[in-house]
């Protein structure tokens, strides 16, 4: 018997193209499963390999649909030899039935894992290449260098921190943050200190909260 085995990483995506390729390669019965390779619990494969016995194929449309780690589709397949099952995968064209054609499967699996970790590499180096140029991902930042002078430049010129803040529309804390040092030497030339909440300021000269 042929059992065949498909998986689409979200529930977005579409599955009938495998079931299609599945079908052709004379599937008796096919499961599915809608969610990451990485994820090590996947009722469908679960429910696949029970279904199998001595003498039986699984088959898949494409081999990244079994999992994404060379040593995970590996143990797999071991684990499918030592039941005397067999192994088949389309796109790939292996077929774990001969000697030659089970050291392809190793092949490509490994070529399998090389692209995915080239993929996560390329990824990291994008990501390096914006940090340089300034950018970082997620939430665009407050305080950008043009304002980052300004504020320098204004607290230096003895222009109060709150009003700072306001006029570039970032809070006290987030100036402190970028610009302790001048800050501190603000605070206590003044006599300053920061509020218990970190939202103001309080002099030393009285009991007045500058905000």
């Amino acid at each position: 018997m042929r059992i065949g085995y498909a998986r689409v990483s979200t529930r977005d995506q579409n599955v009938e193209m495998q079931l299609d390729a599945l079908a052709k390669a004379a599937c008796m019965h096919i499961f599915t499963d809608k969610l990451s390779g990485a994820l090590d619990e996947r009722p469908g494969l679960k429910e696949a390999l029970s279904h199998l016995r001595e003498g039986d194929t699984l088959v898949v449309w494409k081999l990244d649909r079994l999992g994404r780690s060379v040593k995970g589709l590996v143990d797999l397949v071991n684990e499918l030899e030592a039941r005397k099952v067999h192994f088949q995968s389309v796109t790939e064209g292996i077929d774990t039935k001969t000697p030659a054609r089970r050291f392809f499967f190793h092949v490509m699996a490994s070529l399998a894992q090389m692209e995915r970790e080239l993929i996560l590499e390329r990824t990291r180096a994008g990501l390096e290449a914006t940090r340089l140029q300034g950018r970082v991902g997620g939430r665009k930042r407050q305080m950008t260098d043009n304002k980052l002078q300004g504020a320098k430049k204004r607290l230096a010129s003895g222009t109060p921190p709150h009003q700072v803040a306001t006029s570039l529309g970032v809070s006290i804390p987030t100036l402190y943050r970028w610009v302790p040092r001048l800050l501190a030497d603000i605070r206590a030339r003044d006599g300053r200190q920061p509020c218990s909440d970190g939202i103001g300021e309080r002099t030393a000269r009285s009991d007045i909260w500058v905000i």
